[in-house]
């Protein structure tokens, strides 16, 4: 059966789950999970994991995720971006290049967000844009959340600017843009969202839909699980040490530094994302097959 990392970039008007089900009819296979939601107005980088790769997803969905995202000025929607109802318009006096790129330093480092209510966090059993819905609006504790980088690529008028985001796992960027839009006073929300890079893979990495439907062998485009795991160091197995780490005991590798060590069997088979800590190696997550 498949399994590896498919890299999707994907369409516009699809959700994340749509791509996971048309891949489960393309691969006939029934796990598939992807690594962090794209709204349907999105596009971009979306890793799709198969097979035994889905224990993969995890670490996928906590990783960093870089955006090119739209900002529309004068204009407060109820889900903070174009497809919403639009709540306000208000006038755009002329902010210019300077004014946007001066007030997005107050949003760069470790910032609070209040979540959306169009969002599927759940508050007491209750997912918000099921309340949202309903026309309800409730109370959100602010959340931390971390913005890596947050660069002004574009004015392309007035009222429209593109943006950089680079931020950490759990950032809302059209909350961003609302929020930008706020601390400018003339109100704002996304008009457009382009993920380019997510766990580490860019746009370069992606393949569409198309592509992976008209390939003649799709599974030829999976990447390798551990392909995830590339920031980590490489640690390949003495002789002895394979048949320990597949029957899940502790290995002892004297001298060996600390930290997390993508390990593989003499052979070049990847077993595992491993911890090394005093000496010995402690298994995070295993990817061999049983």
């Amino acid at each position: 059966m498949p399994s590896g990392i498919l890299i999707v970039d994907k369409p516009q008007g699809w959700t994340s789950m749509d791509v996971c089900a048309k891949l489960r009819g393309v691969f006939r296979e029934k796990r598939v999970g992807h690594g962090g939601t794209l709204d349907p107005m999105a596009t971009g980088v979306l890793p799709v994991f198969l097979g035994r790769a889905t224990r993969a997803v995890e670490f996928a969905e906590r990783s960093d995720k870089e955006y090119l995202a739209g900002l529309r000025l004068g204009v407060v929607t109820n889900t903070q971006d174009v497809t919403g109802e639009v709540l306000e318009r208000r006038p755009v006096e002329y902010i210019g290049h300077q004014g946007v790129y001066d007030i997005l330093e107050r949003f760069r480092g470790d910032i609070l967000q209040v979540p959306p209510m169009y969002s599927a966090i759940k508050i007491n059993g209750k997912k918000l844009y099921e309340l949202a819905r309903k026309g309800r609006e409730i109370e959100r504790p602010a959340r931390p959340v971390t913005i890596k980088a947050l660069d002004l690529v574009e004015m392309e008028s007035q009222e429209d600017f593109l943006l950089r985001v680079r931020c950490s796992k759990g950032t809302y960027v059209r909350t961003l843009c609302h929020d930008i839009g706020q601390a400018l006073g003339c109100g704002g929300c996304m008009s457009s969202l382009r993920r380019t890079m997510a766990a580490g893979f860019t746009l370069r990495d992606a393949r569409t839909m198309e592509e992976v439907q008209n390939a003649s062998d799709p599974a030829a485009l999976l990447m390798p699980v551990d392909s995830l795991f590339q920031d980590r160091a490489k640690l390949v197995l003495p002789p002895g040490l394979e048949k320990k780490v597949r029957n899940g005991m502790t290995a002892v590798l004297p001298g060996q530094g600390a930290g997390e060590y993508r390990v593989y069997a003499p052979d070049g088979t990847f077993l595992a994302l491993s911890r090394v800590e005093n000496g010995k190696l402690h298994t995070v997550k295993s990817f061999f097959e049983v």
